[in-house]
């Protein structure tokens, strides 16, 4: 009986593993089909945040927020720096912040 019962377990191990692999896989070409949909390139979103900044774009992602898929574009603008989130089916600002903290400060050498 205690045989049975580590084949069962050994099975039920590899069928999780199987099923968080799977997903993790799935969700990462959901990602990749996404961009796809969008109505704006990417190149328009990044015009609309350095027209909307006043600066040049240093970053851009596609990412998935509350807002729905959303282009976000880090804008510099002299010593400041602006983190612009665009619509991705309208091209529209649809947030502008300041980001105040350097994201790599902590793996800087002292200055």
């Amino acid at each position: 009986m205690n045989r049975y019962k580590k084949i069962s377990l050994l099975a039920l191990i590899i069928t999780a593993a199987s099923t968080v692999a799977y997903a993790a896989n799935n969700t990462m070409e959901n990602d990749a089909v996404a961009i796809n949909k969008a109505k704006i390139p990417l190149t328009q979103a990044i015009t609309a945040a350095e027209q909307h900044a006043s600066g040049k774009a240093a970053r851009a992602e596609y990412e998935n927020s509350k807002n729905g898929w959303v282009y976000d574009v880090e804008v510099v603008n002299g010593a400041k720096v602006f983190d612009v989130k665009v619509d991705a089916d309208k091209g529209t600002i649809i947030s502008s912040i300041e980001d105040k903290a350097d994201r790599d400060d902590d793996r800087d050498e002292k200055d």
